[in-house]
């Protein structure tokens, strides 16, 4: 029998293993929306249990092959949160969100190297180099601990954050790019080369994502393909030629498919739905791999080495450096008020970004590649455990949450024959007052879709214990009024 063998392993066993964690990466989900933690938090664990220092022992050490597979996923990721933006809600922010993403992220980068120079002992351009590579933020995690506690956060800070993250990342990778290249070639990197630098990456970067996604927009719209799917597969592509075309000719590829996705994501698109969905989906996918990648790469007992200097890295990113750059970004109490820039300040989290970009010393070989990976890596951990879980708790102390609110469900038309949308409200002493939905023998063609309880939304499952008070929404016929009326006590058509 014919055996392929990839990375001196059986094509089999690595489809296996590859398989196997991506399958454990999703049902760890699950634990994230119990407890609140970090998704990316338990996608590093698996990787670093998988990982040659744990049970998996899966030796992989290759760091330009992991830059390239962060690069890549990290354009999904970016491109997927251009398209789920609406730029209704963003228009408010723009000022601020711009502000903290640029000059939050130089200050942020900053404030770190000086520390770094002093209290780790680091030549002025390695600190400033750990400084860069630590100054983006991650809220991808923020929201998902948010979504899994079903708390909204008030006014446009949710609009601001999601912003901030989504373009900051482009201005770490320059500041990094450009202290690398006076690490290596001092020559080059002089200021007005930087400058130039910014100016290139950044022009071409925002000038090439907005023409990329009217070129995507117009792509989709036109190209009359026969079967649907292929439209998501085409979007695939465009996103990656976008990426590495615009990086080919020196723009930054990254703030280009972020700008790409909010064009995209804000204008008529064919078979929307659908791609939007594949997009979320292939997001999620490059999340899983990319942390999965971090996480093999890292070796545990390297972390132990670095402890010290990474507790005190770590406290003074939280509790100075993201509070000062906050403040540089946002001087004014009508930029932000008191609460929200506490809250702003204390979810600085570092993710992905910061782990990728400290790859980056290796591929030029500097003498403290192996140091500089652990001390980042060691300080997202940190930061994603105390930061990540503190946050439901942080929010409602500052009062920056409300209720998620109920919107209408606006479906006529795509009903099936017979069905109408209904509210139902449990009663006291009634049948359904501390019961599971699967034991109380519900009519025929009723179809419990969510479930408010103490202004939150829950989705109904057939375990889901009721509790009086609680408020259902959900499909059913008119003939079915009456018996939920029965059960539940109260029961009528979302339209009466």
């Amino acid at each position: 029998m014919i055996s392929f063998q990839f990375l001196n392993h059986s094509l089999e066993t690595v489809l296996l293993v590859s398989s196997l964690l991506l399958v454990f990466s999703v049902l760890s989900s699950r634990i994230s929306s119990r407890f609140g933690l970090p998704a990316l938090l338990l996608f590093l664990g698996i990787g670093m249990l998988s990982g040659s220092e744990g049970p998996g022992n899966i030796s992989f050490s290759n760091y330009p092959l992991s830059f390239a597979i962060g690069s890549v996923c990290l354009a999904f990721v970016l491109f997927d949160g251009g398209l789920q933006t609406s730029w209704k809600d963003i228009r408010p922010v723009l000022k601020l969100g711009i502000s903290l993403s640029f000059v939050g992220t130089i200050v942020t980068g900053l404030t770190t190297g000086v520390f770094a120079y002093y209290a780790l002992d680091l030549d002025w351009l390695v600190a400033l180099l750990l400084g860069a590579m630590v100054s983006s933020t991650d809220a991808a995690a923020v929201f998902g601990i948010l979504r899994s506690k079903n708390l909204e956060l008030k006014g446009n800070l949710k609009s601001t954050l999601e912003f901030e993250a989504g373009s900051n990342d482009p201005v770490a990778i320059f500041l990094t790019l450009s202290v690398l290249t006076m690490v290596t070639n001092p020559a080059e990197g002089n200021f007005m080369s930087m400058v130039t630098l910014f100016l290139m990456q950044g022009g071409l970067g925002i000038v090439l994502g907005l023409v990329g996604g009217k070129v995507i927009q117009w792509l989709i719209n036109n190209v009359g393909i026969e079967y649907e799917g292929l439209y998501s597969v085409l979007l695939m592509g465009l996103v990656v030629a976008l990426f590495a075309g615009v990086a080919k000719l020196g723009g930054s590829g990254f703030l280009a498919v972020y700008v790409a996705g909010l064009v995209v994501g804000n204008s008529d698109l064919l078979h929307k739905g659908s791609t939007t969905r594949f997009s979320d989906g292939i997001a999620w996918i490059a999340q899983i791999i990319v942390f999965l990648t971090l996480g093999l790469l890292c070796f545990p007992s390297n972390l132990l080495t670095v402890w010290k200097e990474g507790i005190a890295l770590a406290l003074f990113m939280m509790f100075v450096a993201r509070p000062v750059s906050v403040f540089f970004a946002a001087p004014s109490k009508k930029m932000l008020s008191r609460p929200n820039r506490l809250f702003v300040s204390w979810i600085g989290l570092r993710g992905a970004a910061p782990i990728i970009l400290a790859t980056l010393p290796w591929s030029v070989n500097h003498p403290q590649s192996e140091y500089l990976f652990n001390l980042v890596f060691f300080v997202v951990l940190l930061s994603v455990i105390s930061q990540g879980i503190s946050i439901p708790w942080i929010a409602k102390k500052l009062g920056v949450i409300e209720p998620i609110k109920e919107k209408a469900l606006h479906i006529e038309g795509l009903l099936p024959s017979g069905f109408i949308t209904v509210e139902v409200s449990v009663k006291e002493d009634t049948l359904a007052v501390d019961r599971r939905i699967v034991e109380l023998s519900l009519p025929a063609g009723v179809l419990f879709t969510r479930i408010a309880r103490d202004g939150r939304f829950l989705v109904p499952r057939g375990d889901t214990k009721l509790e009086a008070g609680d408020r259902i929404s959900g499909l059913a016929r008119p003939s079915n009024l009456p018996p939920l009326k029965e059960l539940f006590g109260d029961a009528r058509s979302s339209d009466s």
